[in-house]
């Protein structure tokens, strides 16, 4: 009985090998954003709103949409909270920054207000690392080019 259970374990031990092996093989390494980069791009941003007198919501994005950092300045609308988040989401999940869908509605494409979870609203930029996109950030609480300008001043914190 004990020989047969071996056996039977090798022979399970073998099928299963070229599998277990299979699924290695399609696995991938990627880069991840990680909450001191959110941070650091965040404080950027808000360095860059206070400066200017501007009171602003910051969100930074994971590369699934999840938010992994969120900062709301004293005094800025409750409104800007949702609108930052889906600024940070849209970047991410199209890979560019919510900018391009604004300037595409300003030029009468207005089937960019059908896409799902397109934010056309300047303020949205994707977070890059070696060539892929790792998260996003999103700004709300000013203009449209006032959140952009302050996302842009965050994202070049990664720079420094």
């Amino acid at each position: 009985m004990v020989t047969f259970t071996k056996a039977f374990l090798v022979s399970c031990f073998l099928m299963l090998m070229p599998v277990s092996m299979q699924l290695h093989a399609q696995t991938i390494e990627k880069k991840a954003l990680s909450l001191e980069l959110a941070k650091k791009i965040s404080t950027r941003a808000e360095a860059e709103a206070k400066k200017n007198n501007w009171t602003m919501v910051v969100a930074v994005v994971d590369d699934g949409g999840n938010l992994i950092y969120l900062e709301r300045m004293d005094g800025t609308q409750i409104g800007s909270i949702e609108v930052a988040i889906a600024k940070a989401r849209s970047a991410n999940n199209f890979k560019r920054p919510t900018k391009a869908f604004e300037d595409a509605l300003a030029g009468g494409r207005m089937a960019v207000l059908k896409l799902p979870g397109a934010m056309p609203l300047e303020g949205g930029i994707p977070i890059m690392i070696e060539g892929k996109v790792v998260g996003a950030i999103g700004v709300s609480g000013g203009t449209s080019s006032q959140d952009g300008e302050v996302a842009k001043v965050g994202i070049e914190a990664m720079n420094k």
